[in-house]
C-alpha cells in the first residue's frame, strides 16, 4: 500500500457520519426543488403523469442517489480518475462519430443498457476534471507561460471539433465556455483570452461557411423568424407566443393553449419553460430563474471554500457547466440566440442529460465535503 494511500484511509477514518454532515443540504434542497418544478410543467406536458413527469421524478431519484454516493468520495481519488475520465469521453466521442445512432439529422447518441446516452454530457464533466487536474499546482508564473497552456487547450480544442462533427454547435459553443472558465479561475491573463477571441472571429466566416444547412438556416431565422413562420421560424414564434400569452400570473396550472393544442415544439425538452411562462405568468418564469440563480451561485460559493485548487477548478467548472445549460435555453426559447437544442437541467425531459447533470454535482459535493484536504506531493 502507498504513502498515499495509507494517508487517504487515515484522514477519512472519521467516518461516513461525519461526511454527510459536511454535505450542503441547502444545494440538495435546491435540486429538489428544481425537479420538482420538472416534474409540474412536464406533468401537464404530457397531460398526466405519463409519458414524461413518472419518468422525471425516477431519473432523478436515481440522480440523486448516485449524486450523494459520488459526494462520499474523496475528491483526490477522484482526481486520480480525471484523465482515465477524459481519455474515455474521447472514446465515446469517436464511438459516436463511428456507429452513434442518428435522430433529428444528427449522430450524437449511443444506446447503452436500452437507454440513448449522449458522450458530450460526459466529455463536458471529464474535461472540467482534466482540466482542473492539470493546473491544481500550477503556479502564477506557470499559468503565464505559453508553452505550458498548449496542452490543455490542445485538450479542449479536440472535443470541442469532435462535438461539432455530429453536428452539435450548441454542446461544442457550451463545452468550449466551460473550458475557458476553467482556464481563468487557474489564472489565465484577461489578454491572452482576448487574443484568443480575435483569432476565432477572425475564422468566423470561414466556420459559417462549414456549417450544416439547417445550421444556418437557424442563424437566418434568429434574426428574422418571420420570413418563413411555418418552416423554419415555427418553432421561435410559437416560442414567444407562449411566453408572451402568460402576461403577469400565467393561465392557469394545465389551462395553457399553446401547450396543449400542440402549438409548441419539443415542448417537454428544449422548449419546456415556455410552459412555465404561460402557465404561471411572468412571476412564476422569475420564480424558476431566481431558483436557477441561487443553484448557480451556491455551486460558485463551494467553490470558493475549497483550499485546494483542484477541487475549486472542478466546482467552479461545473458550475459554469449548469449556468451554461440555463443561459443557453432561456435565451433560445426568447429569441435573444439562434435555437441550439439544449434542454433546461433537472427541467426538461430526458435521461443522459439529468444524469450527468447529477453526477457533475456529486463531484461538486465531494470537492465541497472534502473542501480542507490536502494533496501529497507526489500525486493526486
Amino acid at each position: 500500500m502507498s504513502v498515499l494511500e495509507r494517508r487517504l484511509i487515515r484522514e477519512t477514518s472519521f467516518g461516513l457520519t461525519a461526511k454527510v454532515w459536511q454535505v450542503n443540504w441547502v444545494f440538495v434542497l435546491l435540486l429538489c426543488a428544481l425537479a420538482a418544478v420538472g416534474y409540474v410543467a412536464l406533468y401537464s406536458a404530457g397531460g398526466g403523469a405519463e409519458p414524461y413527469a413518472a419518468r422525471h421524478v425516477l431519473r432523478f431519484g436515481f440522480g440523486l442517489t448516485l449524486m450523494l454516493s459520488i459526494a462520499m468520495v474523496d475528491i483526490r481519488f477522484i482526481a486520480r480518475l480525471s484523465w482515465a475520465a477524459y481519455a474515455l469521453g474521447l472514446g465515446l466521442l469517436l464511438l459516436v462519430a463511428a456507429m452513434g445512432h442518428v435522430g433529428k439529422g444528427a449522430q450524437r447518441w449511443i444506446e447503452i443498457g436500452g437507454m440513448q446516452w449522449q458522450p458530450s454530457e460526459f466529455m463536458k464533466l471529464a474535461l472540467v476534471m482534466a482540466l482542473a487536474s492539470w493546473f491544481h499546482r500550477a503556479s502564477w508564473e506557470r499559468v503565464g507561460n505559453l508553452l505550458f497552456l498548449i496542452p490543455p487547450a490542445i485538450a479542449v480544442l479536440v472535443p470541442v471539433a469532435l462535438i461539432l462533427k455530429e453536428p452539435n454547435l450548441g454542446t461544442a459553443v457550451i463545452t468550449a465556455v466551460v473550458g475557458v472558465s476553467v482556464f481563468l479561475g487557474a489564472g489565465l491573463r484577461w489578454w491572452k483570452l482576448g487574443v484568443a477571441a480575435g483569432a476565432v472571429g477572425a475564422v468566423a466566416p470561414v466556420a459559417y461557411a462549414h456549417l450544416h444547412d439547417y445550421q444556418r438556416a437557424r442563424i437566418t431565422t434568429f434574426l428574422n423568424p418571420e420570413s418563413d413562420p411555418l418552416g423554419a421560424g415555427y418553432n421561435i414564434i410559437q416560442s414567444k407566443i407562449a411566453l408572451g400569452s402568460g402576461g403577469m400570473w400565467g393561465k392557469g396550472f394545465m389551462q395553457g393553449t399553446q401547450n396543449h393544442l400542440n402549438f409548441l415544439p419539443e415542448k417537454q425538452t428544449d422548449f419546456v419553460f415556455t410552459i412555465i411562462a404561460e402557465e404561471f405568468g411572468l412571476v412564476g418564469s422569475l420564480a424558476v430563474l431566481g431558483l436557477l440563480a441561487l443553484i448557480v451561485f451556491s455551486g460558485m460559493a463551494m467553490a470558493l471554500r475549497c483550499r485546494n485548487q483542484y477541487g475549486r477548478l472542478v466546482a467552479l467548472g461545473i458550475s459554469v457547466n449548469f449556468f451554461m445549460y440555463v443561459f443557453v435555453n432561456v435565451a433560445m426559447v426568447m429569441g435573444a440566440i439562434p435555437v441550439g437544442g439544449v434542454p433546461l437541467p433537472l427541467v426538461s425531459h430526458g435521461g443522459s442529460a439529468m444524469i450527468m447533470v447529477m453526477i457533475g454535482f456529486g463531484v461538486l459535493l465531494s470537492a465541497h465535503v472534502h473542501r480542507d484536504v490536502e494533496f501529497a506531493a507526489e500525486g493526486g
